[in-house]
């Protein structure tokens, strides 16, 4: 059976090939209250953009990017009060979407916080 996420899988695969050494990708991620679909963690430059990035079938890619806001991924960069950050780039939340009725792939970008 034909899995529309396993598309956008494969899409996101190809831009950590890009990005291996810049960034450590973990897929469902435990993050703020649920499990983010990927996530991006900066490696060598923590002052590099960390990246949440959400995959919908049949959703836009703003109702992505409202369900990292709603389910608060972005927690995963944050310390608690007084302690140090440990990466100090923005935090971007990537929707991306996918329709099948015209088959074509959608994205959008927020910065949650810089």
């Amino acid at each position: 059976i034909y899995n529309y996420e396993t598309e956008l899988t494969a899409i996101v695969n190809l831009v950590y090939l890009a990005a291996r050494d810049i960034y450590k990708v973990e897929r469902e991620d435990k993050a703020g209250k649920g499990y983010v679909d990927f996530i991006f963690y900066p490696e060598r430059d923590k002052s590099a953009d960390c990246i949440i990035l959400e995959l919908k079938v049949g959703h836009t890619p703003q109702e992505a990017i409202q369900q990292i806001k709603d389910k608060e991924y972005a927690l995963r960069f944050r310390r608690h009060l007084g302690e140090t950050p440990q990466y100090g780039g923005r935090i971007l939340a990537v929707g991306i979407s996918y329709d099948k009725v015209d088959k074509k792939h959608s994205c959008a970008v927020e910065v949650l916080s810089s």
